[in-house]
C-alpha cells in the first residue's frame, strides 16, 4: 500500500484497457469490495499492468491519522471512522487518476456511492468460504472482533446489493491469483467476460 498518492500522464482510452476517460478525471479503475477481498493487492497489479499510480483509502487515513484503522474503530467509534473515510473518497477521487481502492464499508455511505457514479468501479466478490481461506476471520478486523464467520455474513447481505449497485463490473475472485483477478478486472471493464 502507498501512503501518498502517485499518478501518471493520462493515457487515451484506445490505450489504456479498462481506463475511465482521462478527460472527465478521476480514477481509472475504483476496486471495491469486502474486507480480505484482496483490493490491496489486486489494485498495485493493475496500477503496474496499466502504468499509473495505486491509492487505497484505507491507507490515507491510517496516514492521515496516524494511527491503525482497529485504533480509530476502538478510540473514537465507528461513526467517526465513516466521517474520515468519506473524506478520504472524496479527496482520492478528486485528485487521483490511476488505480484506486476503498475500503470494505465506505460504499454505506449514499454520497459515495454517487460519487462513484459513472465511473469504472468493479465490485471484487467473494464468498465466505474464501474469506475464510484467506484471512482466516481472526486478523484485527474491528467489525469482525465477535462471532466472525457469522458477522462477516450479516455484513455481506447488508452490503452486496450496494456494492453492486455502484460498482459498472462484478469479478469473483473465489480461487482466483491475484494476476488472474487483475486480468477479469481488466476483461471485464472491456466488456469481456469475467
Amino acid at each position: 500500500m502507498s501512503d501518498a498518492p502517485e499518478s501518471a500522464p493520462p493515457r487515451s482510452a484506445a490505450d489504456s484497457p479498462g481506463a475511465g476517460d482521462p478527460a472527465r478525471g478521476g480514477p481509472r479503475v475504483v476496486l471495491i469490495g469486502p474486507m480480505g477481498v484482496g483490493k490491496s493487492t489486486v489494485g498495485a497489479l493493475l496500477a503496474e499492468r496499466l502504468g499509473t499510480g495505486y491509492r487505497d483509502t484505507d491507507a490515507d487515513i491510517v496516514a492521515a491519522e496516524g494511527r491503525e484503522i482497529s485504533d480509530i474503530f476502538i478510540e473514537d467509534g465507528e461513526p467517526h471512522f465513516r466521517e474520515l473515510e468519506r473524506a478520504a473518497v472524496r479527496n482520492a477521487v478528486a485528485e487521483h487518476t490511476g488505480v484506486l481502492a476503498l475500503g470494505g464499508g465506505a460504499i454505506l455511505d449514499r454520497g459515495t456511492r454517487e460519487l462513484l457514479s459513472g465511473l469504472p468501479v468493479a465490485y471484487l466478490s467473494m464468498d465466505v468460504e474464501e474469506a475464510v481461506r484467506r484471512v482466516g476471520l481472526n486478523t484485527a478486523r474491528p467489525l469482525l472482533a465477535v462471532n466472525p464467520r457469522r458477522r462477516w455474513r450479516e455484513l455481506m447481505e447488508a452490503r452486496r446489493p450496494l456494492y453492486t449497485e455502484a460498482a459498472r463490473v462484478v469479478v469473483a475472485t473465489d480461487g482466483r491469483t491475484p494476476e488472474e483477478v487483475a486480468r477479469a478486472v481488466l476483461d471485464a471493464l472491456e466488456g469481456k467476460d469475467a
